[in-house]
Formats: structure tokens, sequence, C-alpha cells
């Protein structure tokens, strides 16, 4: 009973993959160099705080499973990306079943398109997922968003429908990130 209390009067929120959204797609990125912010990320996290909405990515880094990158760059990187971006939070999932590191090759429930992410940041948050959106630009985050019961907008600013590895059905398709708040901007 409180749980839907929650969630009825909770904050709405848009939750955002990084790579292709916040970020040029690059495949995996390991060093903060790396990380390329689009310049048009911060104005975007501002509107879309302006109307309200907390900004929360939610990223699947496999890279750090594979060996690619260290698990502390990652979360420097994070760092970086709340400072220059003003997003909320960024939760990630550092897990991959056929990674080389011990500690990160096992199932878990927060690599998309499972919601574990998107879980704990309505545990802490009190998040109404019936107000809220996924925003990302690959199959597994149109999935996660639709297994979490939110909207679900697919970009083309990084894969894309161009490039998606399943079919799915989003309820948006749109270019880049400054669709999605044109869009909000025009809601009341």
């Amino acid at each position: 009973m409180e749980k839907n209390t929650v969630e009825k009067s909770g904050r709405k929120a848009i939750f955002l993959d990084r790579d292709g959204v916040l970020t040029r797609e690059k495949s995996y990125v390991a060093t903060r160099g790396q990380m390329e912010i689009f310049p048009y990320a911060k104005a975007c996290i501002d509107k879309i705080k302006e109307k309200g909405y907390l900004a929360i990515v939610v990223t699947n880094q496999s890279g750090v499973a594979r060996g690619i990158i260290a698990e502390e760059e990652l979360v420097r990187m994070n760092r970086l990306l709340i400072e220059r971006t003003g997003v909320d939070a960024v939760y990630y999932c550092p897990h991959y079943e056929k990674g080389i590191i011990a500690k990160y090759a096992k199932p878990c429930n927060c690599r998309k398109p499972q919601t574990g992410m998107i879980d704990a940041a309505v545990q802490k948050y009190g998040i109404d997922l019936t107000k809220s959106y996924m925003v990302g630009d690959r199959a597994a985050d149109i999935l996660m968003g639709q297994n979490a019961g939110v909207s679900t907008v697919l970009l083309e600013s990084g894969y894309g429908t161009a490039r998606l590895e399943e079919q799915v059905t989003p309820d948006y398709i749109m270019r880049d990130l400054r669709d999605l708040t044109r869009m909000l901007s025009e809601c009341r």
C-alpha cells in the first residue's frame, strides 16, 4: 500500500542512456579524455529539470567486466558527466557474464534490459514511473523502459534505428535529445 502511495505522488524522471544520448557513441570509452559530451547536453538537462523532471543516467558499462576500463576511472567519468551536464545521478552496470574480471563476470539484475538501475533510482528518489521516460539509442534501452513501465524514446544520435540489435517499438523516435526537450516544452 505504501509503495503505491509513493509512486502516485512521486517525482517524475527522465532516465537517460549515456553513450549516444549525452555523449558521442564511440563503442568502448575507457578514459575521461575519450568521453565526448554533446555540446547541447547541458542545455537539454537544464530544460528537463525546468519541466520538473529528475535527469538520471542509467548505463551499461560492460567494459569494466571486459577489462577495458577500470571501475575507478568510470566513477571519475561519471563525476565529470554530472559536473558538465547537471544530471542528478548516474547509475551504471559494470557486469557482463562473459567478462574477464571475475568480480564483474556474473549475471545481475542491473544490466539492461533488466530494470535494476531504474528500481534503485525509484527507491532512492521516490519516482512515479507512470510520469517518467527512458531515453536511449539501443534496443536494450527501449526494452528496459518497457520492462519498467515507462514511456520510451529512441534517439538517432547514437546507434538509432539503423543499427538496432533487435526489433523494438518505442513510444517515440527522435533525432536527438533536443527533440525530446522541445516535446517536453510543448507539454503543459
